[in-house]
């Protein structure tokens, strides 16, 4: 059962969403987007939610699917459209503000095809913890006037967790999954041959059960995340030598396990360290996981 502060939110999002009356909701798969993408369906109906998911270099093939899935389940239709952020070189360059450049890129994609379909108005699953966590994307969703109606409501990422898990989606305890970019440390080029490489060795690791982990790409060097708990099996002689070989078959010439196991987000230890972030930039105001 949900409390009465919990469903009173849940109501202030179903509000905010009939107030829009037609929504493109940018769709991920991601705990947020699916939840974000049920409310509306069920407050909306069917005929007046439609499901975007950006597809590029960035996306795993495994996230694509997932997408296309849950969005069949919910009944709602499904769009893919491609977007084109390897084409700006500010994106490319993989500065501290990266996501800013390709939300931009998705959102002029979004505001095309809303406008295409009506006047549909674009919507993204972000919740109120995202403004604490740096998060560059989210001055390209203000600049474009994208509405967030999880966040409007004041619903927490708990929050979301919660009524997914009452709804029964299956996303309701769901990791993180940010895009693959997000393995590179900044400054290091994006190009889709490392992003190529980083999918494939995680879909290695995946396949050997490892559903928590990031391939952390330094140049001709993996560093691999797992949490804490899995360091010995993944260091376990037949489990290291296969992963070894794998990732020098992807291209890797070194690979290396974090001892300290997956954090969210590691690598913005670096960006902070340094005091790279540069709030003048466009969007350089705070990210999320990576």
């Amino acid at each position: 059962m949900i409390d009465a502060g919990l469903q009173a939110k849940l109501e202030r999002m179903k509000e905010i969403l009939r107030e829009l009356k037609r929504v493109a909701v940018g769709f991920s798969a991601g705990v947020d987007s699916t939840f974000l993408l049920k409310v509306a369906v069920d407050t909306l109906g069917p005929a007046n939610v439609v499901a975007v998911t950006a597809d590029s270099e960035s996306l795993t093939r495994r996230e694509l699917e997932a997408a296309r899935s849950l969005a069949a389940e919910m009944g709602a239709e499904h769009v893919v459209i491609r977007t084109d952020e390897m084409d700006d070189p500010n994106y490319r360059a993989n500065p501290a503000n990266r996501c800013y450049y390709c939300k931009q890129a998705l959102f002029r994609k979004l505001e095309e095809f809303g406008a295409q379909r009506g006047a549909m108005v674009m919507v993204i699953g972000v919740n109120t913890d995202d403004f604490s966590d740096f998060r560059p994307g989210l001055q390209a969703s203000r600049e474009k006037g994208v509405r967030m109606p999880a966040a409007e409501a004041g619903m927490s990422k708990a929050d979301v967790r919660a009524l997914s898990r009452e709804m029964g989606l299956p996303t309701h305890d769901k990791p993180s999954s940010p895009c693959l970019a997000s393995r590179l440390p900044y400054g290091e080029e994006i190009t889709p041959e490392k992003l190529s490489q980083i999918e494939r060795s995680e879909a290695f690791l995946h396949s050997l059960g490892f559903h928590v982990c990031r391939v952390r790409h330094h140049g001709n060097m993996a560093r691999i995340e797992v949490p804490a708990d899995q360091v010995g099996r993944l260091c376990e002689p037949q489990t290291r030598a296969r992963i070894d070989a794998a990732l020098r078959e992807f291209g890797y010439q070194y690979v290396a396990v974090d001892l300290r196991g997956f954090r969210s987000g590691s690598l913005n230890e670096m960006l902070f360290a340094s005091q790279a972030a540069v709030p003048s930039e466009p969007g350089a105001q705070a990210t999320g996981p990576q």
